[in-house]
């Protein structure tokens, strides 16, 4: 993301745990394809680059292979917002000479389009609602730094947000909130590994629809003098059905690792995934491993055993890879990871992370990963 910003002219400077980010002279509104292709999160440049310069011109965004991930509602609300879109095979360009206010309402409420639309209204002339928003932390976090810069802003975090646009933003300081699918990731990794681990610097608000979801399998939170602490019981619980949903309901981020829990609980369980439907991949690796599942359709039943074993397995997408990780943490005997690079699209140097909490774990460079 650094990287694209470069390209666009802005210049970013790397301090301890900050990024200095000046976008005075970013002149660019073109992003280079050959980094638009290696993270999705590419295509949240849209709305910010249509709101500065009133035009942006992109490739179709990269990311993990986990089903269809179409932009149609992020492009579809920066048209109602005034915006002229053309479509290739290979480009999106966007034009809006003057982004107006208008009344949003999205078919299903998506975590990126509404981020988009965010950032293009708050400096668009007039007054936008969108409608069924997505509610996530993250949206609220990002409207706050938002309204730091001037934005003007109510209703984040409620199914309806509204805008009144304004000239321009200003610059700002914000601490990121901290990422509750990482701090999920790492309870459910101390729970198969049965141990105890204190999450620094998260609050108790921004994990507590994760913990609501993790509770009834045994995991155990509560604040400590450093942030959140988890023990889980001495054994894992089984849940009849568990479904991922859009926010507050569980996370679909958080279903493949939530899965290994699963397959060391005490009975059977089922697990549906209703947000993306090629994102189970991870159950054929699990089963080399000793996991006891079938799979039909979107929906997994789960029987648990007591221990996983070592074997070679591959990460095909970034959760799944992190699943992969923790199920090698409590496996008996050796895993070898393939695919990392998938990995590290959403964690940072994570086998370092599981080192400090004493995990046998370390990254090796291997040809044909």
């Amino acid at each position: 993301m650094c990287e694209i910003l470069q390209a666009l002219g802005a210049n970013i400077t790397y301090r301890p745990s900050a990024l200095w980010i000046d976008t005075t002279r970013i002149s660019g509104y073109g992003i280079p394809e050959h980094l638009m292709r290696q993270i999705r999160s590419s295509v949240f440049l849209m709305g910010p680059l249509l709101g500065r310069l009133q035009k942006v011109s992109v490739t179709r965004p990269g990311g993990c292979n986990i089903g269809k991930r179409p932009i149609d509602l992020h492009l579809r609300g920066l048209a109602q917002l005034g915006t002229e879109i053309r479509e290739t095979e290979e480009k999106i360009t966007c034009e809006a000479p003057q982004l107006t206010g208008s009344n949003i309402c999205l078919d299903f409420p998506s975590v990126g389009a509404t981020e988009n639309i965010l950032m293009a209204a708050v400096l668009a002339k007039g007054t936008t609602v969108i409608r069924n928003a997505a509610r996530e932390p993250e949206i609220v976090d990002l409207a706050r730094f938002l309204s730091k810069m001037g934005a003007n802003i109510e209703g984040a975090g409620t199914p309806t947000i509204r805008m009144t646009g304004v000239k321009r933003l200003q610059a700002a300081s914000h601490r990121v909130m901290s990422d509750r699918i990482v701090a999920g990731s790492l309870a459910i990794a101390a729970a198969v590994t049965h141990g105890e681990i204190v999450l620094r610097k998260v609050n108790d608000h921004e994990i507590d629809t994760v913990a609501r979801h993790l509770e009834p399998m045994g995991l155990q939170f509560g604040k400590a003098p450093e942030g959140i602490k988890m023990r889980c019981s001495s054994v894992i619980r089984p849940v009849r059905h568990l479904v991922t949903e859009p926010f507050p309901g569980f996370p679909t981020d958080l279903q493949p690792q939530t899965t290994v829990l699963l397959a060391l609980a005490d009975g059977k369980s089922r697990l549906t995934e209703n947000i993306f439907e090629s994102r189970l991949k991870h159950v054929d690796q699990l089963k080399k491993m000793g996991a006891v599942m079938d799979l039909a359709g979107n929906t997994v039943e789960i029987r648990g055993v007591n221990r996983l074993r070592g074997d070679q397995v591959r990460a095909s997408d970034l959760r799944a890879g992190a699943a992969l990780i923790i199920a090698g943490l409590a496996a008996d005997g050796q895993t070898v990871i393939y695919g990392v690079n998938h990995i590290d699209r959403g964690y940072e140097s994570l086998e370092k992370v599981f080192q400090q909490l004493n995990g046998n774990i370390k990254r090796i460079n291997m040809e044909k990963q």
